[in-house]
């Protein structure tokens, strides 16, 4: 009789092929852990370790400041933009309601308001691209602050 050799699961993690095992220590005072900590808050990585690596190792890496009255600015902009595209759709649904429900004389006169109206929408608009474009060279040249500092 042949014996059929078992098969024995070893479960657990596949091992690494390259595993890091060399591991060193660094002591810090209350300044430098305080310099520390403000840089790695303000550089958006999530692991200590890796920070240090790159800074270490020389790679570039960029701390990006959140005002939060730029986020609050984007989410209404956002917003106000969404508010525009509903009034886009009502605009489209007028004018096919009043060319179908209405006579060519009584519609010609109610799309003339609606043409003032959107007369002085459209100048609401250029203000809010112009506050737009101002924005966004303020935020630019305010926005990302170098790691040597």
């Amino acid at each position: 009789m042949e014996q059929k050799k078992k098969r024995f699961n070893k479960g657990g993690r596949k091992p690494l092929s390259n595993p890091k095992v060399h591991r060193y220590s660094f002591n810090l005072d209350d300044v430098e852990n305080a310099k520390f900590l403000s840089f790695f808050d303000r550089s958006g990585y999530a692991v200590k370790a890796h920070f240090i690596k790159n800074c270490i190792f020389g790679k570039s890496f960029k701390v990006v400041v959140r005002d939060k009255s730029k986020v609050d600015y984007h989410i209404q902009l956002t917003q106000f933009y969404s508010q525009f595209r509903k009034i886009a759709n009502n605009y489209n649904q007028a004018v096919k309601e009043l060319h179908s429900n209405f006579s060519e004389r009584k519609a010609l006169a109610l799309l003339y308001r609606l043409e003032q109206c959107t007369v002085e929408l459209i100048k609401t608009n250029e203000m809010i691209v112009l506050l737009c474009k101002r924005f966004e060279q303020s935020y630019q040249r305010e926005g990302i602050i170098s790691a040597d500092e």
